[in-house]
């Protein structure tokens, strides 16, 4: 099975490698966010599946302000939309 790292990296044509760890991309929806966004990519590159099934994940809030989040231009947005895509499949949702 491949990693998630390049899943995401297949569905979203995003390097989430070019991750620094900022922490830049953190957005505003307290009430949606049970992991940071800069957590979040973090498990992905660390293959952690939790990340499917966070409240972060699912959030149309932090969906909607995801896109530029990013000062390293990766597109988060799109990053959430592979791994939302990801859990339907296993289905984990």
């Amino acid at each position: 099975m491949p990693t998630l790292k390049r899943i995401v990296k297949e569905a979203s044509g995003q390097d989430l490698s070019r991750c620094q760890a900022c922490l830049d991309c953190e957005v505003s929806c307290p009430e949606d966010i049970d992991i940071p966004i800069g957590s979040m990519v973090q498990m992905v590159l660390f293959g952690d599946e939790e990340v499917l099934t966070c409240r972060t994940l699912w959030s149309d809030c932090v969906l909607s302000k995801a896109r530029l989040a990013c000062s390293r231009g990766i597109d988060i947005q799109a990053v959430m939309l592979a791994l939302r895509e990801e859990a339907h499949q296993r289905g984990v949702v």
